[in-house]
């Protein structure tokens, strides 16, 4: 059974790392860069696909952990900060991704941020995406 789409995104690269990426309505338009390379240095505002990344996963993940709080009828102030590593495969010799989420919660117990946090991993788009393909942590910090 296929479920019909809420809504799609849609974005184009070119040139790989070093190019660019512009999402379909124009609202994003960014140069690429490895860190470290020359072209970073050229274009000190270029990102990565990592730091993409990283700002669509801490996004989903704050607001699956939202969705779980009020749900428990839970309230507090969160924020959700995703490091996305890059990392050397050994396994081919090629690269993969790492993700350490690091969840802060204020007005709400460590222990129920915990039980909240584990839930919303559960439920989040990102982390069902992620689930069993690479290696995402999770640190509950004060």
């Amino acid at each position: 059974m296929t479920t019909k789409p809420l809504f799609t995104s849609s974005a184009t690269a070119t040139g790989g790392r070093q190019g660019r990426v512009e999402s379909s309505d124009g609202k994003i338009k960014v140069d690429l860069a490895m860190p470290g390379s020359p072209r970073a240095k050229e274009l000190p505002n270029a990102t990565n696909p990592e730091q993409l990344f990283a700002c669509g996963y801490s996004a989903c993940f704050d607001g699956a952990l939202q969705h779980i709080a009020r749900q428990e009828h839970v309230k507090f102030e969160s924020q959700v900060t995703a490091n996305v590593d890059f990392l050397k495969d050994e396994a081919d010799q090629g690269f993969k991704i790492a993700v350490t989420l690091h969840v802060k919660g204020t007005g709400v117990e460590k222990g129920k941020l915990e039980e909240l946090v584990h839930k919303a991993h559960e439920f989040c788009p990102y982390s069902k995406a992620t689930r069993g393909n690479i290696d995402v942590t999770l640190q509950v910090v004060e």
